[in-house]
């Protein structure tokens, strides 16, 4: 079976189950507001996205021996729906307005109503949806139909998951408020908030609902962590230098905020004083504008940050493919995995 980034017979069946889902958790009161916000969620959810880890759900299970069916569908499914509901609260965390290059959640829910509270309606609303989004993960994974041991144990998995993941974040949040984290405490916000979210755990959670082998589970984390790892690295580069129609955020989002990116990190380690004097006083600011931006850019190709993070992730992909080599995965598995470890490291957007 030919396989792509989105490869489209496995997005088209994700997308159908979380279609079936949504629709048998309609609004339960009969209230027009209530199901407008109802909508936003279910066309955020729907609306886009590129199924990576629900994807690698499924080829968790495949590559631990289990038949192509409809409950490893439905279970990967769930993972979107824990996703949706994440990015709902990291827009609203990074006062994001742009999300897939539409508006983001809470921004939408915002133009719904008039009136100077419209804004702080907004992320409230946003907060809730996003809460509700989490919820509908667990409820669609307990209900995928699999036998009540292994998805016990693979719960397991997407509880550990879901607290890494926000424990990551919130390290993310401290690395604004500190002095600037250093090369190794921005890889451990990666390694958290990212890597192990988006490929490790949603490996091993399919591996786990196919009865895997511990010594199989280790393999899907010696290939995840580090090809997590690549994909995040590759998100920063694209977050700084991307654009609009390419990433579907606006790349002054990251250095308006001031994430403390691993290319940050670099460039102020190798910068001059003038350029680390520049770097403090633009990265961060709000109303950073696009002019202000290029110069920031220049100075993280200047320190050979963006070559130094380039090297980085070669080095993580091929840290991965040598696990990926040495692991007992299912031939059809493992093929299916190596073009996805090239396409999530190697992405234009």
């Amino acid at each position: 079976m030919p396989v792509s980034f989105t490869q489209h017979s496995l997005g088209s069946r994700i997308d159908q189950h979380l279609s079936g889902f949504l629709e048998t958790w309609r609004a339960p009161l009969s209230d027009p507001d209530v199901e407008a916000a109802y909508r936003v969620l279910n066309d955020f959810v729907l609306g886009g996205g590129k199924r990576i880890r629900p994807q690698l759900c499924y080829w968790g299970w495949r590559g631990a021996g289990g038949d192509d069916c409809e409950e490893i569908i439905k279970a990967a499914a769930a993972l979107e729906l824990c996703h949706a509901g994440l990015l709902i609260h990291d827009d609203i965390m990074d006062g994001s307005e742009l999300r897939r290059g539409r508006a983001t959640v809470h921004k939408n829910l915002a133009g719904l109503h008039d009136g100077p509270g419209a804004e702080a309606f907004g992320q409230a609303g946003g907060i809730l949806l996003g809460t509700l989004s989490l919820a509908w993960s667990d409820a669609m994974l307990s209900s995928c139909g699999v036998d009540p041991p292994r998805l016990r144990a693979a719960h397991h998995v997407f509880d550990a998951m879901r607290t890494e993941v926000i424990s990551g974040q919130y390290l993310d949040m401290l690395g604004q408020l500190r002095s600037g984290a250093s090369v190794d405490e921005a890889l451990t916000v990666i390694r958290f908030k990212t890597a192990k979210y988006t490929v490790e755990r949603p490996l091993q959670i399919g591996g786990a609902l196919a009865g895997a082998s511990p010594e199989l589970l280790d393999s899907y984390s010696r290939f995840g962590v580090p090809l997590g790892e690549a994909f995040q690295l590759r998100d920063d580069v694209l977050g700084t230098f991307g654009s609009v129609a390419e990433t579907g955020k606006s790349a002054l989002d990251d250095l308006r905020e001031g994430k403390h990116t691993v290319l940050i990190a670099h460039a102020v380690r190798h910068a001059s004083p003038a350029q680390r004097e520049h770097l403090r006083r633009w990265h961060g600011d709000p109303e950073l504008t696009e002019e202000r931006a290029a110069g920031l850019r220049r100075i993280l190709l200047d320190t050979g940050a963006v070559a130094k993070v380039e090297e980085m992730i070669e080095q993580r992909v091929r840290e991965a493919a040598t696990a990926l080599a040495k692991a007992q995965i299912k031939p059809e598995a493992a093929s299916a995995l190596a073009v996805l470890a090239d396409q999530l490291a190697h992405r234009t957007r």
